[in-house]
């Protein structure tokens, strides 16, 4: 059973930083991808940042420049580093995973198996 479990999320004032970190237990040796997902009340879920096992990344547009997506496979905790934060990043943030079919870094949510609670961004 995967577990994921998102923190560091918190209020920010806009232009301000924040460092998302999730910790999981996928086993180091697996193919997988690793995503943070975003989601605003009423809208629909919008995959921000992405990586896969060989490090190859993918961001959204609207985040290109300001977030980083990282991972220490020594401590199996994938980080979103979040810099230039605007109001418009104000969402739920979930840590996500797929299984072994895809391992590219994708952005659809609907590709995710694993999902953590989500850590809350808001940003005034």
């Amino acid at each position: 059973h995967v577990q994921l479990v998102e923190s560091g999320g918190g209020s920010v004032q806009t232009g301000g930083s924040l460092r998302l970190s999730c910790a999981t237990s996928l086993n180091p040796t697996s193919r997988y991808c690793l995503g943070w997902i975003r989601q605003v009340p009423g809208k629909e879920r919008e995959g921000v940042a992405a990586i896969d096992t060989d490090g190859s990344t993918n961001y959204a547009e609207s985040v290109q420049g300001r977030f980083t997506i990282s991972q220490d496979n020594a401590e199996n905790t994938l980080y979103l580093q979040m810099n230039s934060l605007l109001p418009e990043d104000t969402a739920m943030y979930y840590c996500a995973a797929t299984n072994g079919w895809i391992t590219y870094p994708t952005l659809s949510a609907d590709s995710y198996t694993y999902w953590g609670q989500g850590t809350q961004v808001t940003v005034s």
